[in-house]
């Protein structure tokens, strides 16, 4: 009787494992790369660009923001040391150039050469599943 038991329990147990996702084999379609919709402002918003110069909008310090959040309202980050001060100091954390986003295209501003492949896989086309979209051709 307890042999018959531990047969109908080791057969239920491999038919437990013989479903079609269980050991197909099939995995992940690692070629089918999808890219996200680009984020849209919604029309109905009337947003102006900021003003060089102006006080931020929102005005709100995301140190104290993740304190609050983390711990409670009305708590206070701990006031920087000497050392961290020097360091933000010597940095130049202070000393940020306030128009820095109307520099970033400029064709003199220095970029990091990502390579052929980057760009290649960059332009691919959407939905595209043909693995020689990403054999690339590297020159040299």
């Amino acid at each position: 009787m307890r042999n018959l038991l531990i047969l109908a329990a080791l057969a239920t147990t491999l038919t437990a494992c013989g479903g079609k996702k269980g050991l197909s084999g099939q995995g992940p379609d690692e070629l089918a790369i999808m890219r996200a919709a680009p984020l849209v402002v919604p029309p109905d918003f009337a947003l102006a660009p900021p003003r060089p110069g102006a006080p931020r909008a929102i005005g709100v310090d995301s140190q104290a923001a993740a304190m609050e959040a983390l711990f409670g309202p009305g708590v206070k980050p701990p006031p920087r040391s000497n050392a961290e001060q020097q360091l933000l100091d010597r940095a130049g954390a202070g000393n940020s150039d306030p128009a820095i986003r109307s520099k970033a295209g400029d064709p003199k501003t220095d970029t990091v050469n990502k390579g052929a492949f980057l760009q290649e896989v960059l332009a691919a086309p959407v939905g595209a599943r043909d693995p020689a979209v990403a054999d690339v051709k590297v020159p040299g």
